[in-house]
């Protein structure tokens, strides 16, 4: 069974692991790459005040442009219907929530930095299950997902696999052996499978690729390697299959989402670094809606996007801050079956719920 509880020490450790930075390397269309979290104390509180100074800078410029004209400007979409969450390490609390995933059941699944995964309600209660992954002394998952028969899949990043949960008990374990041959993994960021049963895994670091695996996870093919061109990739962060069938993927240090068919060919991109509409910076996350609306999370310009399927930007949401309505290094988004968005507002310990 996995372990229950996280000593109160752990979430400071978690804090300053080093998953967390953007990109190790320069991205391209800027010039230089966002940093990384240092192991120690003093980097992690240099880095809260380099982000302090960033969202009060950028409000600054805003405010001298005439963005904020109006004083108290509400974000598109108008302010969240919900906003819940409090840092802290008892059951129920959340300390940098870095990934969600919605079931059949309406249960919307956390996972946060001190490897906490938890289950709620879609208006935040928590429903009494808290659990970890067997190991997570080298780092705890960074993505979550639900399989076509409703369990919870978790890509144990650092442990180079991705487990299946039912009811909290790992029934099937994609992976595990580190390497870079095929149905080898390193560091596994997130997990989708298909109507058809394949299994697709993302990675970055030791493999910047796309695994394809079949229902009992044997290795189909891969594709992907680092680099800027179509098909190529710069920390691969989050996978979503479309109602098209098509696979998406945020290519977060290449600034753009990439569109595959499920055999691996390329379709077609969209994005480009920067902070207009369909510009992004850092895409961390994304999901469809019901209507087929494509929703990404930019960690990098705090605030989720709406598109279309085809990369026609519908409208942006969020802003700097910590108030309702702004966001600080959103991780994750996920939508309901209601079309609510649930944006998990990493740096703010906390989940905000709107519609737009």
């Amino acid at each position: 069974m996995p372990e229950r509880g996280v000593s109160s020490g752990l979430i400071r450790r978690f804090e300053t692991a080093g998953d967390d930075g953007f990109c190790r390397r320069n991205s391209p269309g800027s010039s230089a790459a966002m940093p990384n979290h240092s192991d120690s104390r003093a980097g992690l509180e240099a880095s809260a005040v380099v982000r302090r100074v960033f969202a009060l800078g950028f409000l600054l410029v805003a405010a001298m442009f005439g963005w904020f004209a109006t004083g108290d400007l509400p974000p598109l979409g108008g302010e969240p219907d919900l906003v819940w969450g409090k840092r802290g390490v008892r059951d129920g609390d959340l300390a940098r929530p870095r990934a969600a995933t919605i079931d059949g059941n309406d249960r919307l699944w956390i996972v946060d930095f001190t490897a906490r995964i938890q289950a709620y309600d879609l208006d935040g209660r928590h429903l009494g299950i808290t659990f970890t992954p067997p190991d997570y002394r080298n780092g705890r998952p960074s993505g979550l997902g639900t399989d076509c028969q409703g369990r919870l899949m978790v890509a144990d990043s650092h442990y180079h696999c991705v487990r299946i949960y039912d009811e909290g008990r790992e029934v099937q374990r994609l992976g595990g052996r580190p390497g870079t041959e095929p149905g080898e993994f390193g560091y596994i960021s997130d997990v989708v499978q298909d109507s058809e049963g394949f299994f697709y895994l993302s990675e970055f670091g030791q493999n910047d690729r796309i695994t394809q695996l079949d229902s009992s996870g044997r290795f189909v093919r891969s594709w992907g390697m680092m680099g800027q061109g179509p098909g190529e990739f710069n920390r691969v962060r989050a996978l979503a299959i479309g109602p098209d069938g098509l696979l998406y993927a945020a290519d977060a240090c290449n600034h753009r989402i990439q569109v595959f068919t499920r055999q691996g060919r390329f379709v077609r991109s969209f994005g480009r670094v920067g902070s207009g509409p369909g510009e992004l910076q850092y895409p961390y996350d994304l999901c469809f809606g019901p209507g087929g609306e494509l929703y990404v999370a930019e960690r990098g310009n705090h605030r989720i996007q709406k598109f279309r399927s085809d990369g026609e930007s519908l409208g942006t949401w969020g802003r700097p801050g910590n108030h309702p309505g702004e966001l600080a290094d959103p991780w994750a988004v996920v939508v309901d079956r209601f079309g609510r968005v649930h944006v998990v507002d990493t740096e703010n310990h906390r989940v905000q719920r709107v519609t737009f």
